[in-house]
């Protein structure tokens, strides 16, 4: 029997998880920077706290999520999404009585059955950001700056920041009475899928990917164009904040975050590296979703961003690969007596932070040398019995080919890292 990788999960091989690792130390760089804290929470959480948080109606509780029911006949589900459990924990642990300005990121493996394609995986990796107990314009801003930093980072210059309100329960109610009106002159032209969410979700409609959608919903009636005015001042700030901060960005009245608790702000990164696929990031301000999960009313928002789509961009653009995983010295040698001190070497170095390298093979010199090249060592050395009893021995820098001879007890020393 062969047995394979499920469908829709990838092997992230060495090689490739290098550069994983180079993205994820970024992201953490950046979030300690503006003083964020790591939260790592369960993989599968109850089933009633995504479809509370996430809805009912939303494709990803109706049909994506891997739901089962475990040997206390309990509901469980695999994490589509890493807001819900981050704020369960927030509310479980009582974070908002230790401080005012509760500030997390989380990285990570997600899960939804949906159907795998480029950059769309059954598994698959986000990072997130949520900030709870501020309702400022300014912390809308930093959210977006962040997202934007850590791109910037990793050499990424081709995305472009689109922002909207999708205003709050006080003004969203009349407005979608004015949409649904809009919406149901069409319905029976739209997708399939927009018509089912012309009663359900009709914020959703304008979101729709279905050039023909987009057409019959040209003229359709905008949330950012009936803003009641603290959502219009607060929308306001926003772009003033941008616009300080020197960081360009285009508003774009479609964006929608359809579920009830997101108010006010909402955001997007695209990147044209990615086609039709083209969404890095997005978030959105969420200031009753904390009470609606049985917390204490509490302001917050916060992004998501997916890893393989990161990861498509940067093969795309060529960043270039992490250069500090090659060793750093590389020690051929000739017999089993040089073997047992290069192990010993070895130890001692790799104990002090530097990467080396010996034969476990019993290869010959010329196809140790061979090896040593192909890893990209910057050094070579190779010990045999004459270098052992004069303990000098020549040091080859890969690169240039120059040698010098070096004092075995001085070996690190001689090593230019």
């Amino acid at each position: 029997m062969k047995f394979k990788s499920i469908k829709g999960t990838k092997d992230i091989l060495p090689g490739e998880v290098e550069s994983w690792q180079r993205v994820e130390d970024t992201i953490r760089r950046v979030l300690r920077a503006f003083n964020y804290r790591e939260i790592r929470t369960p993989i599968f959480e109850q089933t009633s706290l995504f479809a509370r948080s996430i809805g009912e109606l939303t494709d990803i509780v109706s049909k994506e999520m891997y739901t089962f029911i475990d040997r206390s006949e309990e509901s469980l589900t695999l994490r589509p999404e890493g807001t819900a459990a981050t704020l369960r924990a927030f509310i479980q642990n009582n974070l908002g009585e230790q401080t005012p300005l509760t500030k997390l990121y989380y990285m990570g493996p997600m899960f939804r059955q949906e159907r795998p394609q480029a950059g769309r995986l059954r598994q698959f990796h986000q990072f997130g950001v949520e900030a709870l107990g501020s309702s400022s314009p300014q912390l809308d801003v930093e959210m977006m700056l962040i997202a934007l930093t850590v791109y910037r980072e990793l050499g990424i210059q081709q995305f472009v920041l689109k922002v909207n309100s999708v205003g709050c329960q006080q003004c969203r109610p009349a407005y979608k009475k004015k949409l649904l009106h809009a919406l149901q002159n069409v319905q029976s032209q739209l997708s399939p899928e927009s018509q089912a969410r012309v009663n359900q979700n009709p914020l959703r409609v304008l979101d729709s990917k279905d050039e023909k959608d987009q057409e019959l919903t040209r003229t359709a009636p905008l949330m950012k164009d009936h803003l009641c005015p603290e959502c219009s001042e607060h929308f306001l700030e926003v772009q003033k904040l941008l616009q300080s901060t020197e960081t360009p960005f285009e508003i774009d009245g479609r964006l929608v975050r359809g579920l009830d608790y997101y108010t006010k702000t909402a955001f997007e990164i695209a990147s044209s590296a990615l086609g039709s696929q083209d969404a890095l990031a997005g978030g959105g301000r969420y200031d009753l979703l904390v009470e609606e999960l049985g917390g204490k009313p509490t302001p917050g928002i916060g992004f998501a961003a997916g890893m393989e789509r990161l990861m498509m961009v940067l093969a795309k653009v060529g960043t270039p690969s992490p250069s500090d995983l090659n060793p750093i010295l590389y020690i051929v040698t000739t017999d089993e007596s040089s073997r047992r001190w290069a192990f010993t070497k070895a130890s001692s170095l790799r104990s002090k932070g530097l990467r080396v390298e010996i034969d476990y093979l019993g290869r010959s010199v010329k196809a140790q040398m061979r090896e040593a090249n192909r890893q990209e060592a910057q050094y070579s050395v190779v010990i045999g019995e004459t270098e052992l009893q004069t303990q000098h021995a020549k040091l080859k820098n890969m690169k240039t080919g120059e040698e010098s001879l070096v004092n075995l007890d001085e070996l690190q020393s001689a090593l230019r890292v």
